[in-house]
């Protein structure tokens, strides 16, 4: 029986990439996302190759609408096995000029909805026979910054801490928690890329979204059933090269 993945911001960049990395594998996926056109535009392609794809229209920084995304899911669906908390807003703004307004949105969008969601998804997966698995999608800016990225950052620093804290709350329910912190990972035109931008990565390549959806695979993989409470960086090695401006 092939189970059921929840990917919230599935319509674009790296989780367009998890939709399709899901259903190839014999995954039912669901789809949440505000952006409805996007989304259909995917469904309809993974019909033509008899993949089960299902889109949920979800503004995640609303409670109410993730409550309607959990069981529009188990409506269709009549399971949920995974939940991968990919959706989130990238936004670079002074800290002497964001408002709190955009703060809120931010963190809302990023952070609080991680939370819920998999709250709401947990209540379903603590009655599964095997429990269920959760992959929050942070990022290397909760270790490393450049200017005016507080609100961005402090959402991801606290996705890490978020994502350890559920996974022992959640451990007796057999619910594994884990966050995966990507790095540059170019969703854009690859072949644009220059040769210092490969060169910054001891990988000697900038990162593509299938090495994301690799890792998340892993993590959520039945017969992982050990791995929980970790952050898993994906970067190429960035992080750990030293670089130096001559």
């Amino acid at each position: 029986m092939s189970r059921t993945v929840i990917i919230t911001g599935g319509s674009n960049g790296i989780g367009k990439e998890l939709v399709y990395h899901y259903a190839n594998k014999g995954y039912k996926v669901v789809i949440a996302d505000i952006d409805e056109k996007s989304g259909e535009e995917i469904v309809n392609q993974c019909k033509v190759n008899d993949l089960t794809v299902y889109f949920i229209k979800t503004d995640v920084s609303k409670i109410e609408d993730i409550k309607i995304l959990i069981q529009k899911t188990l409506d269709h669906y009549g399971s949920l096995d995974i939940l991968v908390n990919n959706a989130g807003l990238s936004k670079w703004k002074s800290p002497y000029e964001i408002t709190v307004e955009e703060w809120d949105t931010m963190i809302n969008t990023n952070l609080r909805s991680v939370m819920f969601t998999s709250r709401e998804a947990a209540k379903v997966m603590k009655g599964n026979a095997t429990g269920g698995k959760i992959v929050n999608l942070a990022s290397t800016r909760a270790f490393m910054s450049e200017p005016n990225s507080e609100a961005y950052a402090a959402t991801k620093g606290g996705i890490i801490s978020l994502t350890h804290a559920l996974a022992t709350s959640l451990s007796d329910d057999g619910i594994q928690v884990n966050s995966i912190s990507p790095g540059w990972i170019e969703t854009g035109d690859y072949s644009k890329l220059r040769g210092i931008d490969h060169s910054q990565h001891l990988s000697n390549r900038v990162g593509k979204p299938e090495d994301i959806a690799k890792a998340c695979y892993y993590l959520t993989s039945s017969d992982n059933d050990f791995v929980t409470g970790i952050n898993l960086t994906i970067d190429g090695g960035m992080t750990k090269k030293m670089i130096y401006e001559h």
